[in-house]
């Protein structure tokens, strides 16, 4: 029998929880996550890797309802590691019905882009990646960048790499469940010593030990039921139902390992304080949830303390993958975060004089649906 994996010992441990999670909530009551966008392309980047993007536009009748300081910006979605574009189809729907043009794309070697070299999987390339995307996608005009985990990555290494640029054109940035790196991440909520022992094997060591007996190969070979509950663990703090667990799932283990093994090093030793400070003066938006394993409060306050003016939001009862766990939250706070940006630029107020705000958020809707599917199991 082939020895548990730190991995494989945390999923027989969860999967009970997993059961219990899920016990109660419907099928019908999950949002259908297939969407045909308004428009597809492929970007491509300077290393030759073709981006797949998407873009979706509101109707013109709507498009001028939310211009507070003239244009309304383009909102670009950058999703994080072991995800894709698919993770935020729920606030693609809500902002484009609230008047905004939107562009999602998959990161490379992630979703329908193309497998890069492994050497150029690198934060400081997905900066790069972003930049070609916005050159193609929206090439004049504000935008609001928006990134969760890697996203987040990406977009403050994008701001480091275009401090003018920033400073022209974005209007607002959201960073959603990230940190500015360094070595806890690739702890991914194991634990510092077999966290840092996955980390620091390097993508030769991980690719060849996926092949054999290595941490995602063993999640795999235990099963669907271990396999979603291991998801269901690192991804949520809150009961999500079985068809949640399989959208995420399906993006994870549909990632090639051998680009997920490239990017841990790069985590490992990445420090992106100095790239945060070119968004000081930006209406910027910071947001993780309480129970995050990968990203937990600590990251996001090391972001908050840098950036004057920022406001930190703490949600309550959700893990990593927050703009899926409380879909509706997340929204929210992304239209209030453009809505606090326009007004701020319409009355002349410089977001950096503005004091640094924290609250901690619940999303009461979750709850009571919660409530609701625990009635209707007893009943």
């Amino acid at each position: 029998m082939t020895p548990l994996t730190p991995f494989g010992a945390a999923a027989g441990a969860v999967t009970e929880r997993f059961r219990r999670a899920t016990t109660g909530l419907r099928s019908s009551e999950e949002p259908d996550w297939s969407h045909v966008a308004g428009e597809s392309l492929t970007v491509r980047t300077e290393d030759g890797v073709a981006l797949h993007v998407e873009i979706d536009a509101p109707e013109s009748a709507s498009r001028g309802r939310l211009h507070l300081a003239g244009r309304a910006p383009t909102i670009v979605l950058v999703h994080g590691f072991a995800l894709s574009m698919e993770c935020w189809i729920l606030q693609r729907r809500a902002l484009v019905r609230a008047g905004f043009r939107v562009v999602a794309y998959d990161q490379r070697g992630h979703g329908r882009s193309g497998a890069p070299s492994l050497e150029a999987c690198t934060v400081a390339q997905l900066g790069r990646d972003l930049d070609a995307v916005l050159a193609a996608t929206c090439p004049s005009g504000p935008v609001v960048l928006v990134g969760h985990s890697m996203g987040g990555m990406t977009v403050m290494s994008y701001a480091g790499q275009h401090a003018e640029t920033v400073s022209d054109r974005v209007l607002a940035v959201g960073l959603v469940s990230t940190s500015p790196g360094g070595h806890d991440i690739t702890e991914l909520g194991l634990g510092s010593l077999a966290g840092r022992v996955v980390g620091s094997l390097g993508p030769g060591v991980l690719t060849r030990l996926s092949r054999h007996a290595g941490p995602i190969d063993t999640i795999r070979r235990m099963g669907k039921t271990v396999q979603d509950a291991v998801v269901a663990r690192w991804a949520f703090d809150s009961p999500v139902s079985p068809q949640l667990v399989d959208h995420v799932a399906e993006m994870i283990f549909g990632t090639s390992f051998d680009v997920l093994a490239a990017f841990l090093p790069d985590f490992d030793a990445l420090d992106l304080a100095p790239d945060i400070v070119a968004l000081t003066g930006v209406e910027t938006l910071v947001i993780n949830g309480a129970g995050d394993l990968i990203t937990p409060a600590a990251h996001s306050e090391q972001i908050v303390r840098i950036l004057p003016g920022a406001e930190h939001v703490v949600v309550e009862d959700a893990g990593h993958i927050l703009m899926l766990e409380h879909p509706e939250l997340v929204t929210e706070q992304l239209l209030m975060l453009v809505a606090r940006a326009q007004r701020a630029v319409a009355e002349g107020v410089a977001v950096a004089s503005k004091p640094r705000v924290r609250r901690t958020v619940q999303d009461i809707s979750k709850k009571r649906g919660r409530r609701r599917a625990g009635r209707r199991a007893t009943s």
